[in-house]
């Protein structure tokens, strides 16, 4: 399908969801394509789209035949992620780097160890939101969705608290795609993010140098410390965390706050007649923040009754996945107790997202602590834009006040 020479886009749209209302929402789509074209290949972004939960699942649990290192193909992707496919990261890689890049962190990731933090990050909850005034009107995403999980990931780092608003700065920069509009903004962007890309380089490998001798417990020292890793992957997995550490829990919270407005769940969820653990799942599986996995064929395989090449771009749609109605029952309704939800939002198999408890702890605090404190969250979902790097949105306003 897909010549070496041929460009592939990953993240431009398909042209059915190139509208901003169409990526809100999708779901529709997904819906048509599960019903009539389950694996499809689109002519011009040369790539393959998957839509059922079975066939999404295989792919996203199958990684010796659906591979992650798309850079050591020869597929080009025309609209790169920030995240360096050129540079080796535990997000990109296959088996053996994969397991090298990833084992050594693995165990500071497990819910055991997670919820030693778990008072350290109800503090950084509550200093963010101690800065919002009682009947202000706010961008919440803004004041406490994307501070909140940077701040503890540059925790878990070991950053100076000097260089936080840096760190929050470049997290910004790293999720701010253009992929639409007039060429001139497209470059402009592009041109913006390798600066701050080498920025970010620079500084984590100043710090790496440093720590290599060093006995902090932080990740940057364990990292640093790591004789099986190269410097420029020591230098990828910063940039790796940065990135993957934080943007899934800006948007988890985020999508919960919009999923709570349209479900009139505030209070059921404040008084806890609704579990925060179970409307958590449920969020995730409804509004995934990750929509969309990638992977690359490494032989010829048949799905959903298409024979798909080897060295072929497979997008396995996530969003999709999680609302087909042969894996859940009225997938379309947002069940805040929905029990069993075997949703795929954080992927499968040696790939599973490293930081899944994180996620699910950083929201579940942050619910916790923003509901308390407000008693009246009145989201304005008037004129909500998408995001174009996760299933989000750019901002998200609200008026927050505490009551009597």
């Amino acid at each position: 399908m897909a010549s070496s020479n041929q460009g592939v886009a990953f993240r431009t749209p398909p042209e059915a969801l190139a509208s901003e209302q169409a990526q809100l929402n999708p779901f529709d789509w997904y819906a048509e394509m599960r019903r009539e074209h389950p694996v499809r290949y689109d002519d011009q972004r040369g790539r393959w789209d998957v839509f059922k939960y079975e066939d999404v699942k295989q792919i996203v649990s199958d990684h010796e035949t659906y591979a992650s290192d798309v850079a050591s193909t020869d597929i080009r992707l025309v609209d790169r992620d920030f995240d360096t496919d050129r540079a080796p990261s535990m997000i990109r890689a296959d088996p053996p780097a994969h397991g090298r890049l990833r084992n050594f962190v693995n165990s500071r990731f497990q819910p055991g160890s997670i919820a030693e933090h778990r008072a350290r990050f109800e503090q950084i909850a509550d200093d963010l939101l101690d800065d919002i005034d009682s009947g202000a009107n706010v961008d919440i995403i803004d004041k406490f969705s994307h501070p909140y999980p940077v701040t503890i990931i540059a925790d878990l780092l070991g950053l100076p608290r000097d260089d936080y608003d840096q760190f929050l700065t470049w997290s910004k920069a790293a999720t701010e795609l253009s992929l639409t509009g007039d060429e001139k903004a497209i470059e402009s962007n592009k041109r913006r993010r390798a600066r701050v890309q080498r920025e970010m380089r620079e500084y984590f490998s100043n710090l790496i140098s440093e720590r290599a001798t060093g006995s902090g417990d932080d990740l940057i020292t364990l990292a640093a410390m790591n004789d099986e890793l190269t410097h420029e992957e020591k230098i990828s997995f910063c940039l790796t965390l940065l990135i993957a550490g934080n943007v899934t829990t800006v948007n988890l919270i985020t999508n919960a706050l919009w999923c709570f407005e349209e479900n009139d769940l505030f209070d059921a969820v404040r008084t806890g007649a609704v579990s925060r653990t179970k409307v958590i799942e449920e969020v995730l599986r409804y509004r995934s923040p990750a929509q969309t996995v990638r992977r690359v064929t490494t032989k010829p395989v048949e799905l959903g009754g298409r024979r798909i090449d080897a060295g072929e771009l497979v997008l396995a749609r996530i969003g999709s996945a999680n609302r087909d109605p042969a894996r859940f029952d009225s997938p379309e309704e947002f069940r805040p107790e929905r029990s069993p939800n075997p949703h795929i939002a954080f992927g499968g198999g040696i790939h599973f997202c490293l930081g899944a408890q994180l996620a699910r702890l950083e929201a579940d605090i942050a619910l916790e602590k923003l509901l308390d404190r407000f008693e009246v969250i009145n989201p304005d979902l008037s004129d909500l834009s998408p995001q174009t790097f996760l299933y989000g949105v750019k901002s998200f306003p609200c008026r927050l006040e505490t009551g009597n």
